[in-house]
C-alpha cells in the first residue's frame, strides 16, 4: 500500500470530528438543539471533504507529486460517509424517525429533493469507486464520476438554499468550488503548470 502514513492521518481526521461532536453533545455543549448542530456539521463536513477531494487533481498536476491521487479515492468515500451520517442525523433528530412527516418536508422544503439528488450521485460514486467497476466499465467509468461535478452544484445549491439569508459563509464554499472547477477548464489546467514553471525558473 502507497503512502499508509497519508492514508491513516485521513482515516484518523474522518472519524476525529464526528466523535468529538458527539463528545461535545455528551457534555451538552452544542446548545438545545445538539441533533440540529450535529446534523449541520456532518453536512458541511461532507461537502468540505468534497471540496479536498477535487483538488487533489489540481494539486497533482501542479507539483507532480503522486499522493494526491492515491487517497482520492479514500477522501470520496469519506464525503459518502459523513452524508450518509447526515441523513440519518435528519430522520433521527429532525423528523424523529416518522416517516409520514418525510413527505410532508419534501413538499415545504424543496431543498431537501435537491440533497436527496445529491445523495444519489454519490451513492453511484460511492458504488464504483472500486478497481472491479474501474474494469468493468472501461472508459465509461470517467464519464460516470464526471456525476460529482453536478453533485458539487448540488451540494451548493442546497446548502445555498438553507442559509440564504447569510450568505458569507456559503460564499466561501462556492468562490473555491468556483476556482476548483475553473482548474478543470482545458485551457486553464494546460497554461497554469507553464507558468507555474517558468515562474520557477525566474527564481
Amino acid at each position: 500500500m502507497r503512502y499508509p502514513w497519508l492514508r491513516l492521518a485521513i482515516f484518523v481526521v474522518g472519524c476525529l470530528f464526528p466523535v468529538w461532536w458527539l463528545y461535545e453533545a455528551a457534555m451538552n455543549l452544542l446548545g438545545p438543539d445538539p441533533g440540529k448542530i450535529m446534523m449541520d456539521r456532518l453536512g458541511l463536513g461532507a461537502l468540505t471533504f468534497l471540496l479536498v477531494t477535487l483538488s487533489m487533481t489540481p494539486l497533482q498536476k501542479l507539483t507532480g507529486w503522486s499522493g494526491w491521487i492515491v487517497v482520492r479515492r479514500q477522501l470520496g468515500l469519506w464525503v459518502f460517509a459523513y452524508i450518509v451520517l447526515h441523513i440519518l442525523a435528519y430522520l433521527f433528530f429532525i423528523l424523529g424517525l416518522d416517516w409520514g412527516q418525510l413527505a410532508v418536508e419534501l413538499r415545504k422544503r424543496p431543498y431537501i429533493i435537491v440533497g436527496a439528488l445529491g445523495f444519489l450521485g454519490l451513492l453511484g460514486l460511492a458504488v464504483t469507486s472500486n478497481r472491479y467497476s474501474q474494469r468493468r466499465l472501461g472508459a465509461r467509468w470517467k464519464k460516470l464520476h464526471r456525476l460529482v461535478y453536478a453533485v458539487l452544484g448540488l451540494g451548493l445549491l442546497h446548502f445555498l438554499w438553507i442559509v440564504r439569508s447569510d450568505l458569507r459563509e456559503w460564499a466561501i464554499y462556492g468562490f473555491i468550488g468556483a476556482v476548483l472547477m475553473l482548474l478543470r477548464v482545458p485551457a486553464v489546467a494546460r497554461a497554469l503548470p507553464r507558468m507555474l514553471q517558468r515562474r520557477r525558473r525566474a527564481l
